[in-house]
């Protein structure tokens, strides 16, 4: 439930600010008039959201087998490669509230109410496709039902994203970014591990030493787990926030760790040069 949690949270406060921001300057400008569009692009956009969580749904859930593995593990390395995208992308803007404020002057001196609308709807629309494919692929970590962290997240963000508009402060949310970023880089890693393990299990890519070590111990005879086994009350809760494996093989070791050194040394250089 917490990585999906955090990802519905993270990426609905995201469009949560960007439409807080286009209020904000045409409550500032007076052309409240355009409120209207502002929403007819919000509800688009989650409608259009909610169609691509279908097809989705529908397109992936006729796998079965060897097909299934292949595209779990795709998903996975799909949705690790866009989480790292997207968290460097946030971490170079460093005046997107600025820069919002132009693009909607710009539609607002016009007179381009599609221009407008496209705006927000694209702004949503995308934060809610990242959620679907996010939300797929923490679904197959965590083999669990992550819909009500999923709801959380989404009504958390929201009831912060509003009282953060109706308080009218600025709000220096970057800590907030920075340590949602370093959790949601541990759970790419374990998405990139993960994805190794499905592609391996499907045999598309070679397994050579199975098992480094293993820490997952028979069931006790009354039929627990131990704590650190896979499902084990902390090795569970590991497995679902960072791909924890307790009995990976080489290869996924190596593309975990290889992973988390490309990330620290590309946000150290993206971090440099936004100072």
């Amino acid at each position: 439930m917490i990585p999906s949690l955090i990802i519905t949270f993270r990426e609905t406060l995201e469009a949560a600010l960007v439409v807080g921001i286009v209020l904000s300057y045409l409550s500032r400008t007076r052309q409240m008039k355009y409120k209207g569009v502002l929403y007819a692009g919000i509800l688009a956009g989650i409608l259009a959201s909610i169609v691509g969580a279908v097809l989705f749904t529908q397109v992936t859930g006729g796998f079965t087998g060897r097909a299934e593995e292949v595209f779990e593990g795709v998903t996975m390395l799909a949705g690790a490669l866009l989480l790292t995208t997207m968290i460097l992308w946030m971490l170079k803007q460093q005046n997107i509230s600025r820069e919002l404020e132009s693009r909607v002057a710009a539609e607002v001196a016009e007179a381009h109410r599609f221009g407008l609308f496209s705006l927000v709807f694209i702004a949503v629309l995308r934060e809610g496709i990242e959620t679907v494919i996010f939300l797929s692929a923490a679904s197959v970590t965590a083999n669990e039902n992550s819909l009500l962290g999923a709801l959380i997240g989404i009504a958390a963000a929201v009831l912060i994203g509003y009282v953060m508009f109706v308080s009218s402060r600025k709000v220096n949310i970057r800590t907030f970014f920075n340590v949602t970023s370093v959790l949601l880089i541990l759970f790419a890693a374990g998405l990139v591990a993960q994805g190794i393990h499905e592609l391996q299990e499907a045999r598309v890519l070679p397994t050579a030493i199975e098992h480094i070590w293993d820490i997952n111990p028979p069931v006790s005879a009354d039929g627990r787990y131990a704590l650190l086994h896979e499902k084990g009350y902390i090795g569970s809760m590991l497995k679902s926030l960072f791909g924890f494996d307790g009995n990976p093989s080489l290869l996924e070791v190596l593309s975990h760790a290889a992973y988390l050194l490309a990330v620290v040394v590309v946000w150290r250089s993206v971090g440099g040069r936004s100072q």
